[in-house]
């Protein structure tokens, strides 16, 4: 029987996999969820024995169950291919103490290209399957990873186009330079005089405008989502935690069936809510250990119950965590309200209009799987400098962020349970906040000549990625106050 996906915020709203990927946000402006979390169908032993794309076929069949066999194979072997400059597309590190899960062997060096690889495949797979005839145009607000992840993914695939909004202030200089220099005649870039949460708002508004819709429609367009809040962007992330724990197991470090933590750098929680879904499935997994950089509004919410947004919006080394909305954490809540999308979308409705919303009790304790804390700016830092000096060990911004606090929790719990952190970006997208961490005379030199010195000091080779950009040709120069965004997107679309 198919699974199907349900509205976090109308009971009402019941569509399939292919269906809800198509659409990427509800009508209602809620976020699709599966009706129930499956269970993983094959055991843990098995798993340790398979290939990436093995583990990946055997999770996203149980969520994806209007596509058959072949059609998620393909998806599969399209999007986990030569892309990846390792042929274990997520390979674990141990240092110090933990084991590290490379999310950055892909094309653009960051752990979105774990999803946005398949994500094209899967969204034009959808298409075909619902006799979709117009031109699928992909809407996206990006913190810095997202977007070249996603414009890399939907570079000239026929039938689409892709609008990527960034705050044009708010991503380091090689994760701009990445999205400017973007190929591709169905791209776009835009640089939005505003934050990433403004960004969002906006793309968001823009999916929930129906006189738009219409005029889009009427014109052979309809929008659909990359972000994180496309269900087909969270469910191959689930396959990666499935993929690290058969990999521990496989090597002898865990035994089958002990449990291990997982700590993940978290900005819009997608990344950390596909680990709890990996849980949920039956993956052994004891703390979900929830990092927040300096804009902490996850650590206090899991501190207090309490989630409020009216806060200074702060820049820090790690942009990509820079968000005060973390829109996935909608799915969290829908959940711990016992699916109820009344209640949900109540909550919902205060973060709008109020910009805080305060959960209860019953609803606080069933966040028990999770802890909650953050790192400085000057303990992201020093946690660079301190892994590099004791094992040679480079970490980007974000994954330090994770470090440190994974780091606060062993000190605070004692708890020695084995502990997988999401590395979420290759430190070559981060250089120079990689690099002044180490040694703060290096902020002398330009971003590349940063990029050889931290190939010379960490012994690893400059990534592919950074090589295109070296003399690459700024294709993109758009830029617009946020309040211009549905214009820019008429225009490009020729409305």
């Amino acid at each position: 029987m198919d699974l199907m996906y349900a509205s976090t915020r109308d009971a009402n709203v019941k569509v399939t996999a292919s269906q809800a990927i198509l659409k990427g946000l509800s009508d209602d402006g809620g976020l699709f969820v599966p009706e129930r979390i499956p269970a993983l169908d094959v055991s843990l032993r098995e798993l340790a024995g398979m290939s990436y794309q093995e583990t990946a076929y055997a999770v996203m069949k149980l969520f994806f169950t209007d596509f058959t066999k072949e059609e998620l194979q393909g998806c599969i072997r399209a999007a986990y291919d030569a892309k990846f400059d390792t042929p274990k597309i997520a390979p674990l590190v141990s240092a110090d103490g933990a084991y590290y899960l490379e999310l950055f062997h892909g094309a653009t060096i960051a752990f979105k290209d774990m999803a946005l690889s398949i994500l094209p495949h899967l969204l034009t797979t959808s298409a075909k399957k619902n006799h979709v005839k117009n031109e699928i145009v992909i809407l996206t607000a990006t913190s810095g990873d997202t977007g070249k992840a996603a414009l890399a993914g939907f570079a000239d695939v026929p039938g689409t186009k892709i609008i990527v909004f960034y705050p044009k202030h708010g991503v380091s200089p090689i994760q701009e330079k990445q999205m400017v220099t973007q190929k591709g005649d169905n791209t776009h870039v835009v640089g939005i005089h505003g934050n990433f949460d403004q960004a969002q708002t906006g793309v968001k508004q823009m999916f929930a405008d129906k006189e738009l819709e219409q005029e889009l429609a009427g014109h052979g367009y309809q929008f659909s989502s990359a972000n994180s809040i496309n269900i087909g962007r969270l469910v191959p992330q689930i396959v990666y935690y499935v993929y690290a724990y058969a990999g521990l197991l496989a090597k002898g470090e865990i035994q089958d069936g002990e449990s291990i933590n997982v700590t993940v750098p978290t900005g819009n929680f997608g990344n950390i809510l596909a680990a709890y879904y990996a849980k949920n499935m039956g993956l052994p997994i004891a703390k979900l250990i929830c990092a927040s950089n300096e804009n902490k509004v996850l650590y206090d919410f899991f501190k207090t119950g309490a989630y409020d947004k009216n806060r200074e919006f702060m820049l820090t080394s790690s942009p990509s965590m820079d968000i005060l909305i973390s829109s996935n954490l909608e799915r969290l809540i829908y959940r711990i309200t016992g699916n109820d999308a009344q209640k949900n979308a109540a909550f919902m409705k205060r973060l709008s209009e109020n910009g805080v919303y305060e959960i209860t009790g019953d609803m606080k304790e069933r966040l028990s799987d999770f802890y909650g804390n953050y790192a400085s700016e000057q303990e992201t830092a020093e946690t660079i400098k301190g892994l590099y000096e004791k094992t040679g060990y480079v970490l980007d911004t974000h994954t330090a962020v994770a470090a440190s606090v994974y780091r606060k929790y062993r000190e605070q719990t004692k708890d020695e349970t084995k502990t997988v952190i999401a590395s979420t970006a290759s430190p070559f997208k981060f250089t120079r906040s990689v690099m002044n961490a180490i040694d703060p005379s290096y902020d002398a030199k330009g971003d590349f000549e940063l990029a050889d010195e931290l190939s010379r000091i960490a012994k690893v080779a400059v990534p592919q990625a950074i090589e295109e950009i070296r003399s690459a040709k700024v294709l993109h120069q758009t830029e617009c106050e946020v309040g211009q965004m549905p214009e820019v997107v008429k225009s490009f679309l020729g409305m």
